[in-house]
């Protein structure tokens, strides 16, 4: 097939210049977009008479076989031909010879790869969201399964505060949650279609822009013609979606490398989702969650990929934007990849309260209790805040901790010993944390029935 600009050209194009400049070799995913879009347009093409009804119908017919041949194999790209546009057209012309050469009346590669591109990620944002979804499905069963294992909370890695296991879990849910809920803020601007941009102008021809946009599925058309073959934002803020849902993943995945090593043992990893090692016979490796966090790193990098080939382009389509597809294509993988590995690996997770309950003994967690329960009998908190720090210290020096106090060891804190005590058991301490959304049993469970009440809300 010749080259659509071949009129221009004395020369053919170089060898070297036609295998650096195409793009078929991974534009190829988009195919069936291109041929939907194709169709769409040839039928508008009929309807408002730019070409005659019997064309279109012709045109339409072809583009449906083609499509047909595609998905059964017997039908072959050629990479000579550049993209997945002129592919398309080349098959096309192969069944219904010349008439197909009117199926590019009134547009431009550059407004039909944004209307194809647009078109993929509305469908892989639906994916995602849907594997996000079945990941927080498994969190709240999870949770609902362990929900009164209490397990020390951490900041700075050091033990903190004890907390239940369940509330640890949802707030990986809540970060997903907003991860869901970006994507189907992102999709509204997805959802908008760029043909009948044409190269950057517009087109002369009285075409019916909102007919083709109802026929694919967009809610709107652009408004700007220039801006809508020159916009890669909604690559841009999908991938930034992306990125903030691989560092979700990042740190459940750092949080159950650290639970399963053999310092924690809070977190039992099934057979089937871990690996051995070559030379130490005893090993089970958490190579899930270490690739999920290690593939994080490549989603950035995707991100920055696009960002860098965008920030510096003069309107409106540049060859640059060849670049936008290869990080797209890489993120959806590697997001929908982690996504499903990781549902697969929590859902067959064991957790060991015997072994958080012991994590807690003699690790101070409760002093915060011993502070707030004389806060409570009347004392400002930085005096209650010493009053505790010289507790601890006593009971450091002593190798004792504060599960070892007794009634006549808090005699001197003018606090009833049975009530403090209570707040320093590790249990007492997290069923004390008890408002909205605390880390006390019945405001988890309020947590737990938020959650099911989004999951059942969701498509």
């Amino acid at each position: 097939m010749k080259k659509p600009w071949s009129g221009r050209f004395t020369k053919p194009t170089d060898e070297t210049v036609e295998a650096f400049t195409a793009s078929i070799h991974f534009d190829a995913r988009l195919l069936e977009y291109d041929i939907l879009g194709s169709i769409a347009h040839a039928r508008m093409l009929g309807k408002t008479e730019i070409i005659p009804a019997a064309d279109s119908e012709q045109i339409v017919s072809g583009l449906e076989q083609v499509l047909v041949g595609l998905k059964s194999g017997n039908a072959r790209l050629d990479p000579s031909l550049e993209d997945v546009h002129m592919n398309v057209e080349a098959l096309l012309a192969e069944r219904i010879g010349e008439v197909a050469g009117k199926l590019h009346t009134a547009r431009s590669r550059n407004d039909q790869v944004a209307t194809d591109v647009r078109m993929y990620l509305k469908d892989e944002i639906d994916a995602v969201s849907g594997l996000i979804k079945a990941l927080q499905r498994t969190i709240v069963g999870q949770a609902q399964e362990n929900l009164d294992i209490v397990m020390p909370g951490y900041t700075h890695l050091q033990h903190a505060q004890p907390v239940l296991l369940s509330h640890h879990l949802m707030a990986y849910f809540w970060m997903l949650q907003r991860d869901a809920e970006r994507l189907a803020d992102c999709r509204k601007r997805v959802d908008v279609l760029p043909l009948g941009s044409g190269a950057l102008a517009g087109t002369p021809f009285p075409i019916d822009r909102e007919f083709v946009a109802k026929e694919l599925g967009f809610s709107t058309i652009s408004q700007n013609s220039m801006d809508a073959v020159a916009d890669r934002d909604f690559i841009a803020e999908f991938l930034a979606a992306c990125s903030i849902i691989m560092a979700h993943l990042s740190r459940f995945s750092e949080d159950i490398i650290l639970w399963n090593s053999h310092e924690f043992k809070f977190i039992e990893l099934d057979d089937s989702v871990t690996t051995g090692s070559s030379i130490m016979p005893q090993k089970k490796n958490p190579d899930v969650a270490e690739l999920v966090r290690g593939k994080t790193g490549r989603v950035y990098g995707d991100l920055i990929s696009l960002l860098t080939v965008i920030k510096g382009l003069p309107m409106t389509y540049n060859r640059d934007l060849q670049e936008d597809k290869e990080p797209l294509f890489d993120a959806v993988d590697t997001v929908k990849g982690s996504l499903e590995v990781f549902e697969v690996m929590l859902r067959s997770a064991k957790f060991d309260a015997k072994r958080m309950a012991e994590d807690l003994r003699g690790d101070f967690s409760t002093a915060t209790d011993l502070a707030d329960a004389t806060v409570i009998y009347g004392k400002p908190f930085r005096v209650s805040h010493e009053m505790t720090g010289k507790q601890v210290r006593k009971l450091i020096e002593s190798g004792k901790g504060l599960e070892d106090l007794t009634a006549e060891d808090v005699q001197e804190m003018a606090v009833d010993p049975a009530f403090l005590l209570k707040r320093i058991d590790p249990k007492g301490s997290a069923a004390a944390k008890n408002v909205p959304g605390g880390t006390a049993r019945e405001r988890v469970e309020e947590q737990i029935a938020a959650a099911l009440e989004i999951l059942g809300a969701q498509p």
